[in-house]
């Protein structure tokens, strides 16, 4: 998503899907033969292969392109602020696939788009304020598929999460593949994901060594951050850090400054994304007098990483590379 990805890595990540790859072809759109999936803890049954998928947000636009999907899909939805998409492995898949909106997915353009499957998650497109759910959706004959990322884990109205995330991922990979037909192609695609995956473990730091890391979102009065359950806790953890937040039972979550200064954190990693940048988010990190005794801002040791490197996205592994790297420069005697 920014201009800093490296080809070679972008590369990897796409390895069972670009760079010059051969896959199989996705199932005959005209087969009959039904599809019974598990999704967030039910099981749904897909009457036939979607032929018009429309999608809501980068992450899971790039998990159809990443599964080489892209003829299945009739539109996404995606804010433009979430990044420069001319250096992604996926490029031609966002040249091909209509870009629907650049708020969110709303009825109106399911329709207007002949939507037969909405792949959309909670606080990802789905939503209940603006009757933008799935039960709405199946009034209309349209069916659904959540990101298992955001699926509701009934621990509040608005708690997600009900697995490890990169678990997530493979779980949705499998499914897609399931119900397109590409079986063989996700497999092949979560294999390389473990390899990447794998290979920063092992030069990982044992646990003593590891950093403590704190995920900063956004948010002043509070910050917004990462709990157990959404990506950046397997980011963060396969790279060789520890998650602070780990024990907040939630996906994406807000907290409060005081528990930041109480954990204090040796290193920050910044999801950059917004009207406010993560320039302009590192700034207020190292200004903000309540942080000024955090490790992290004492010692400068702030980082940034895409939106969609933090979201469950084909992105994840070599967002796992970046920081993995990174985490190996703090000092082992901080």
């Amino acid at each position: 998503m920014r201009k800093r990805f490296l080809a070679a890595t972008l590369c990897l990540a796409a390895t069972a899907t670009g760079c010059g790859a051969t896959v199989e072809s996705s199932r005959d759109a005209k087969s009959s033969s039904s599809v019974t999936l598990t999704n967030c803890g039910r099981r749904v049954t897909y009457d036939k292969v979607p032929e018009r998928v429309v999608t809501n947000d980068v992450g899971i636009t790039e998990l159809m392109f990443a599964l080489g999907l892209e003829d299945r899909m009739a539109g996404f939805a995606m804010p433009d602020e979430k990044g420069d998409l001319r250096g992604v492995p996926w490029k031609d898949g966002y040249d091909k696939v209509k870009w629907l909106s650049k708020d969110q997915l709303t009825k109106e353009n399911v329709l207007d788009a002949r939507a037969d499957l909405v792949f959309a998650g909670w606080n990802y497109g789905f939503r209940e304020d603006g009757g933008f759910t799935p039960e709405a959706l199946a009034k209309l004959g349209i069916p659904s598929y959540i990101l298992t990322e955001s699926c509701h884990n009934g621990r509040s109205k608005s708690s997600r999460g009900i697995m490890p995330p990169l678990d997530a991922l493979y779980t949705d990979l499998t499914n897609l593949g399931r119900l397109f037909g590409v079986e063989k192609r996700a497999a092949a695609l979560i294999d390389d994901f473990r390899r990447q995956i794998a290979q920063v473990r092992a030069e990982a730091p044992r646990e003593a060594g590891r950093p403590s890391v704190f995920l900063y979102d956004s948010g002043r009065d509070a910050p917004f951050t990462s709990g157990r359950y959404a990506a950046p806790e397997q980011i963060i953890t396969e790279a060789g850090g520890v998650n602070v937040m780990h024990d907040l039972a939630d996906s994406w979550a807000m907290v409060g400054w005081e528990t930041v200064v109480q954990r204090d954190p040796e290193v920050i990693v910044i999801c950059d994304y917004g009207d406010v940048g993560a320039e302009q988010k590192k700034e207020f990190l190292l200004s903000y007098a309540p942080l000024r005794n955090v490790s992290a801002v004492k010692h400068r040791r702030i980082v940034s990483l895409d939106y969609a490197d933090l979201v469950e996205s084909p992105r994840n592994p070599s967002a796992i590379a970046r920081l993995g790297a990174y985490l190996r420069t703090v000092p082992a005697d901080r």
